[in-house]
């Protein structure tokens, strides 16, 4: 008998568990029956051609409807091209100087499944050499079982582990498959109403019919959910196992003294958002939370006003941006915003004046010395920086409280690094902003440490974006037009971006026939010399030297340059008001995410943005129909639901938070909603009762199972 964790080498084979662990990354039982069908076929039921994605490697089940051999004449040889149909569209199957071995098998009417990656050839989609497994009523019954049943499972295959392969692996360990306690408490499969797990595990990979498949679906679809919200319920009790230190509003200190200076009046939302920070801050509970709010919301003014609250009580605050030029716009900005009252140690200094320092990896010996001195020291109350300042060589005289702007680029272990950085066994507060608004189901999943917070009005002052798709394949002429109005917004004295997505001092490398992306110093070369020349062009991307990029963003800043040929560095928190029209060069290498970002560069003072997304792919694609959804409409969290729409979800989880997949195959984030919420409510009863998992080994032992190894490592650190 076979259990969940046994590996497959005993089971299926060196050779087989060698080709599923190396293809599929798939090594044990349980991985290899959490491998579920993406898809399943009804006998007779002949699956849809149309749709496929050249580049894919797929598998169609079809009838073979005409065949012809011939010599080649570009080579030595011959090929044999079968020709495929599922009623409506043809494809081609190619096979080289291979006729002898498969012209006997493949003959006109019989049908099967073909499975291979999808290609091109004069115009016409076609599976060069395919593997393939015929259908045939005369073989015998026993050997044909799976393919004749009522419903035959389709599984995510790779070259070399067709999904036939992988329906005989499955059912060798079904046959041998014993569960001998279910993971599952049994109050929750009681309450719930739902199938044991070797129940649902035989019927999801098997099913007799498609309500024996949905109620296999039903459960699975909640080891994913709990397993997922099992990690985070414990993080949390973690997160507060380990108290903080209360920082309660201090009448008459900075922080009443900035709101006195506020040259303009804060949004309901800021203030309410700022009342729920206050509260935080106050308590001995160490503050965990997400602030995600639309690109240009005002997220830093709330951020630096909780910041003032704990450099009241004594106590200093960082600031971690993803980037050093980021980390420099934000530390110019807070001292701007704070003026005489964030200069400590300078002259026309307030009283009870602060110091902001920049510390950053790449700074000069005698700058980082200095920054590191005013840091352990105490002399600084606000340090900014990128995630180096969090590092071990870093002393905190006391650290109180911690800003991560832009969480999607800053890990769970980072967070984790936090947790030791407060004094005297004390863990600082900490706040993760993000421009990138969140589906709840997303923010339940991904960031679900986390409490979330949510700001959705827009200051008042901020200018409307519009955003338009130049399609240079269909339309090339308008092109041209992108750089006249560039002219144009340079001639009215303001200044523009243009974004791509390489440097251009690095090996091109992509995929398939497509042109490497366009490169910053490519284009800005043929700007200068071309479109744009006798415009002011500067250049602006991650590798230059830590002092070059300051100096090429003030230069852009105090207007000393027209354009600014970047890359993705200037995406988050650079401000430059004068900056109104945004060029995208091939948009279609951005996410929807980044590309709203990027547009939040423009439109930040009082003329209103342009933001032109330049891109060769065509109408009627998915990439296209991304696209279209950016220029629709400036609401990011409408932008993150259509951007979920149009995306495989299964690796959100994994991506975000650790690099690794997340298991997410059957849960959808769209969808299940209340499986999410009611799952994060059950782990949270769970782990409030039982934080070690100590009278549920089951559900220590499904976490490993259905998430992945590194995370139930993490679970054993916590």
């Amino acid at each position: 008998m076979s259990a969940l964790r046994d590996e497959l080498t005993p089971l299926l084979g060196a050779k087989t568990a060698k080709a599923l662990a190396g293809s599929l990354d798939i090594h044990t039982v349980s991985d290899l029956l959490r491998h579920y069908p993406r898809r399943y076929a009804e006998r007779g039921e002949l699956t849809d051609i149309a749709g496929l994605e050249i580049g894919e490697h797929v598998t169609v089940m079809a009838r073979i409807e005409k065949v012809t051999s011939r010599p080649m004449k570009a080579r030595y040889g011959n090929l044999l091209e079968v020709v495929i149909t599922d009623g409506r569209r043809r494809l081609s199957c190619a096979f080289f100087n291979q006729a002898a071995k498969h012209s006997k098998g493949l003959v006109i009417g019989k049908s099967g499944l073909f499975a291979g990656k999808v290609t091109v050839f004069r115009d016409n989609l076609q599976l060069a050499n395919p593997e393939y497994e015929l259908i045939d009523d005369e073989a015998d019954p026993s050997a044909m079982e799976t393919f004749l049943a009522e419903m035959i499972p389709v599984y995510p295959a790779a070259q070399g582990v067709p999904t036939w392969s992988i329906v005989k692996c499955v059912r060798q360990v079904l046959d041998t498959l014993d569960v001998v306690e279910d993971p599952m408490p049994p109050e929750l499969l009681k309450r719930y109403g739902f199938a044991g797990l070797e129940d649902a595990m035989r019927n999801i990979h098997r099913p007799a019919d498609w309500a024996q498949l949905e109620n296999a679906r039903k459960r699975l679809k909640w080891d994913e959910a709990m397993a997922v919200q099992l990690i985070f319920a414990q993080r949390r009790h973690s997160a507060i196992s380990r108290p903080a230190v209360g920082n309660p509003h201090k009448d008459g200190g900075l922080l009443d003294a900035f709101d006195k200076r506020l040259p303009f009046e804060l949004t309901a939302g800021q203030r309410e958002i700022g009342d729920v920070l206050a509260r935080d801050l106050s308590g001995t509970h160490p503050m965990n939370r997400l602030l995600q709010g639309e690109v240009g919301s005002g997220k830093t003014v709330v951020a630096l006003r909780a910041m003032l609250q704990v450099v009241d009580s004594g106590r200093q605050a960082a600031m971690l941006a993803p980037t050093e030029v980021l980390a420099s716009q934000h530390a110019r900005s807070l001292r701007e915003m704070l003026g005489d009252i964030g200069q400590a140690g300078e002259l026309g200094a307030a009283d009870n004046a602060t110091k902001v320092t920049l510390l950053t990896g790449s700074m000069g010996a005698k700058e980082r010395k200095q920054a590191l001195l005013d840091t352990v020291s105490g002399a600084a109350g606000i340090i900014v920086g990128t995630h180096a300042i969090i590092q071990d060589t870093v002393s905190f005289a006391e650290l109180g409280f911690v800003v991560v702007d832009e969480q999607h680029r800053f890990g769970v272990e980072q967070r984790d690094a936090l947790r030791s950085r407060g004094a005297d066994s004390t863990s600082p507060h900490v706040l993760v902003m993000t421009a990138t608004p969140i589906p709840r189901t997303v923010a339940m999943t991904v960031y679900g440490d986390l409490e979330v917070s949510s700001l959705r009005e827009m200051p008042v002052g901020r200018s409307p974006i519009a955003t338009t798709v130049v399609p240079v394949a269909e339309k090339p002429a308008w092109l041209d037009r992108v750089w006249q109005r560039v002219t144009e917004e340079v001639g009215k004295g303001h200044q523009a971006y243009i974004v791509c997505p390489r440097i251009g001092d690095e090996p091109a490398s992509d995929k398939g026939d497509k042109r490497p992306p366009l490169a910053v110093l490519d284009v800005a070369q043929e700007l200068e010399n071309g479109a744009l020349s006798g415009l002011r062009l500067g250049i602006l991307h991650g590798r230059m030297p830590s002092d070059e990029k300051d100096t090429v963003m003030r230069a852009f800043t105090a207007g000393k340059l027209d354009v600014l040929v970047a890359t993705t560095v200037i995406e988050v928190g650079v401000n430059v008001p004068n900056a109104t029209a945004m060029v995208i060069m091939d948009a279609d290498r951005f996410g929807v995410s980044q590309l709203h970002q990027l547009r939040g560069r423009v439109g930040r003072g009082s003329v209103p943005g342009l933001c032109l997304l330049v891109t060769e792919t065509l109408d009627g694609t998915t990439t296209r129909e991304r696209l279209a959804a950016v220029e629709s409409t400036t609401d990011g969290f409408e932008l993150s639901r259509m951007d979920l729409e149009l995306r495989r979800e299964g690796d959100i989880l994994g991506s975000t938070q650790s690099g690794k997949k997340s298991g997410l195959k059957l849960l959808s984030l769209l969808r299940d909603e209340e499986v999410i919420a009611e799952a994060r409510e059950r782990s949270q009863e769970i782990v409030t009762k039982d934080p070690a998992l100590a009278a549920y080994p089951g559900l220590a032992h499904m976490i490993a199972d259905v998430v992945d190894s590194d995370r139930a490592e993490y679970l054993e650190k916590t």
